[in-house]
């Protein structure tokens, strides 16, 4: 037992996590799975990726037990392979914002100016139990169906511009999307007060909620 090249073993495995984190991209692809499975695909094209790119960024990721596949029908799906999965994704971002003053510059590059009105989920839960807000969700259809806030209404953000009359006048809109570094939350609420609207964003979105076990529902419901 022990010996030091026992213990080289030992930590090279554990290695195999980090080096399949190292990687702008693989990050990407695990905030979208996030939201629910995905084929090869819809991954590629929501990253911006060439399929064969995807597929060889998702088998490293495979590799290193971070995802997992299944079929649906002719289709396979990948998907994170455990809850832990989205905890560790989420505590890199947190220690990366905490110790590397880049990734606050490069936030505010991407997210804009610190101008969108925000709240938490507990103050998105009163409001809308208290019919005082309509909770919106701006992520694509597949993301919403595959799992959303109870209640939400669902307007993907590059169809918002044209189904504002699908909205309420006369009630506040919580936007919420994928995550707190998902840019579309921040847009729709300026969509959204650029017309008039009163309009709020959640602090963070949907990888948040789960995290914190508040309640999902999925489905293809949730027209305005």
């Amino acid at each position: 037992m022990g010996g030091a090249a026992h213990k080289a073993e030992l930590f090279d495995q554990l290695a195999r996590v980090g080096k399949a984190l190292g990687s702008g991209k693989r990050l990407e692809l695990l905030d979208l799975l996030a939201q629910g499975p995905r084929s090869v695909t819809d991954l590629a094209a929501a990253a911006g990726l060439g399929v064969t790119t995807t597929s060889a960024h998702l088998q490293t990721l495979k590799q290193a037990g971070l995802v997992t596949t299944g079929r649906e029908g002719t289709t396979i799906r990948y998907r994170l392979a455990d809850t832990d999965v989205a905890v560790l994704y989420a505590q890199l971002r947190t220690v990366a914002a905490a110790h590397l003053p880049d990734v606050d510059a490069a936030r505010r590059n991407y997210l804009g100016a610190e101008d969108i009105e925000q709240i938490g989920r507990d103050e998105l839960l009163r409001r809308a139990e208290a019919g005082e807000a309509l909770v919106l969700d701006v992520r694509p259809a597949s993301e919403y169906a595959a799992g959303h806030i109870p209640g939400a209404v669902s307007i993907p953000i590059d169809e918002l511009p044209g189904r504002l009359a699908e909205l309420p006048h006369d009630v506040e809109i919580v936007a919420y999307c994928r995550g707190a570094y998902c840019v579309f939350a921040h847009d729709a609420v300026r969509v959204l007060t650029a017309q008039g609207r009163r309009a709020v964003r959640l602090a963070d979105g949907m990888l948040e909620w789960r995290l914190a076990e508040q309640p999902v529902v999925s489905g293809a419901t949730g027209a305005a």
